[in-house]
């Protein structure tokens, strides 16, 4: 009994484990942007140019700092040659061993450093406002394939819905056709109806396969295939924003979007560069140092002793006597280099001071650097100019556009009232026998594509609202 009670219990855990490993996860609006935003290669790309840019900050604050290299070397030397030690020609090998630190720095050149470090700093600032300008977009652009999938999901169950009722009928005129109450030919119109219908779900379900497909490609997914949303039915809300004056909407636009301060960054980071340029028309200024020591591996000179086999020399003669002047002659004496140590620490030497350059004629590129400069900075202000004439041009026209998407999703709801009215007035006809199947099936497409019509426009003002919502600085979002 006790085995058979464990066999039980081990059966609904596995089941339980199975069931649990067969659902599906469904994304919501929330963990697509978020996830995006995790994953998405362009973000990714933004995040990569701002570590760039923290790099440049880096070197900026190098060019403050001085410059310091050793080095070192061994040679050989082959062949005929002075004798260091001796003076004289002769063939022989000799080995030297040499090292050295030199140091540099930049005492002032025109304030180029200084702009270079501030320049650096607006271009961190500015592959922030970029990389927030590529997670608004990818948010964005997340939003509505979202909305699009919500959009041909309800589309599709309209199509399954109409199916479900078609073939309703098509039992229906079948048993009536056998009794001999309505013609065949009401038959044949119902399955062409049915089969049309069945088109259109098939075609519906592989709309909804490729716009889950493209989410699921934007968030950066690998198992498309298996890729889902939540199944909520999300209807238009009264946005507040929605009754605020362009103007407001504008201004707040102009405030905190983004586009706007990247346009003022680059601008920023073009007078910095021009400040740049023109510092190289100043003098510059530098300091530095060198230290280096030297050793050698030939004999050297230890001493001096009196040629034996030529002990003196005459360099003269004595006025009036005639007596000559003697010199002794003295000889090196040779013996083994000093200690390499010794050498290194005997030999070394110091050299620095400062030196001053002036630019006087380069090739005219200190002063084409400057033009450069100026026609970038020129480009620069009136990328701005026209960045602020976009924003404005942008939210007005999204305001308009939620308006217009709000009217015809109010008329849409109209029609499709119509359309039910007409279409029930059409199955009781029909039933009745006072409508034929082909007007029929023409009223219940009317009525079909009214149901589309609400549907389509009702995730248009939706976007369209949020659009609105998103230049006045509301995050993306959805509520039921």
């Amino acid at each position: 009994m006790k085995k058979t009670g464990r066999s039980i219990l081990f059966l609904i855990t596995l089941l339980i484990g199975v069931s649990s490993v067969g659902q599906q996860k469904k994304w919501t609006l929330q963990e697509c942007v978020e996830y995006a935003i995790k994953n998405n290669i362009s973000i990714k790309q933004s995040e990569l140019d701002k570590e760039n840019a923290e790099v440049g900050r880096l070197d900026a604050i190098g060019n403050f700092l001085p410059t310091l290299n050793g080095n070192a070397s061994h040679s050989w030397n082959i062949g005929l040659n002075q004798n260091i030690t001796t003076g004289l020609l002769q063939n022989q090998t000799t080995m030297f061993t040499s090292a050295g630190l030199n140091s540099n720095i930049r005492i002032y050149n025109g304030l180029q450093n200084q702009n270079k470090f501030r320049r650096s700093k607006l271009a961190i600032i500015a592959s922030q406002y970029q990389l927030s300008k590529m997670k608004d977009d990818v948010s964005l652009n997340v939003a509505n394939a979202f909305l699009q999938i919500l959009f041909n999901k309800e589309s599709l169950k309209v199509q399954k819905e109409q199916l479900a009722y078609d073939e309703k009928q098509l039992t229906k005129i079948q048993e009536m056709v056998n009794v001999g109450t309505v013609p065949r030919g009401d038959l044949l119109d119902v399955k062409a109806t049915v089969a049309a219908d069945n088109q259109k779900v098939v075609a519906a379900e592989n709309t909804l396969f490729i716009s889950k497909l493209s989410l699921a490609q934007l968030l950066q997914l690998d198992d498309f295939q298996n890729f889902d949303t939540v199944d909520e039915n999300y209807e238009p809300q009264n946005s507040p924003v929605m009754v605020e004056k362009a103007e407001t909407i504008v201004e707040k636009a102009m405030q905190n979007r983004v586009e706007l301060k990247i346009a003022k960054a680059n601008m920023e980071l073009a007078e910095r560069d021009l400040k740049i340029a023109r510092g190289a028309y100043q003098p510059s200024l530098s300091g530095f140092y060198s230290f280096s020591t030297r050793a050698s591996y030939s004999d050297r000179i230890t001493g001096y002793q009196q040629n034996a086999d030529n002990p003196t020399s005459v360099i003269g003669q004595v006025e009036g006597t005639g007596q000559n002047v003697l010199q002794p002659n003295f000889s090196p004496v040779l013996g083994k280099p000093l200690p390499f140590w010794d050498q290194f620490s005997q030999y070394k030497g110091h050299n620095f001071g400062v030196q001053l350059n002036i630019p006087i004629l380069n090739g005219l590129s200190v002063r084409n650097s400057v033009q450069r400069a100026k026609i970038t900075l020129e480009r620069n202000k009136n990328a701005l100019k026209q960045s602020e004439q976009d924003m404005e041009r942008n939210v007005y026209t999204a305001i308009t556009n939620a308006k217009g998407a709000l009217n015809a999703y109010d008329a849409a709801l109209a029609a499709l009232e119509a359309r039910t009215e007409a279409f029930n007035y059409a199955k009781e006809k029909y039933a009745v026998g006072m409508m034929n199947s082909f007007d029929f099936n023409q009223s219940q497409t009317l009525y079909v594509n009214a149901q589309s019509e609400v549907l389509r426009t009702k995730y248009d003002y939706i976007f369209k609202v949020k659009i609105v919502e998103f230049y006045f600085g509301i995050p993306i979002s959805i509520n039921k």
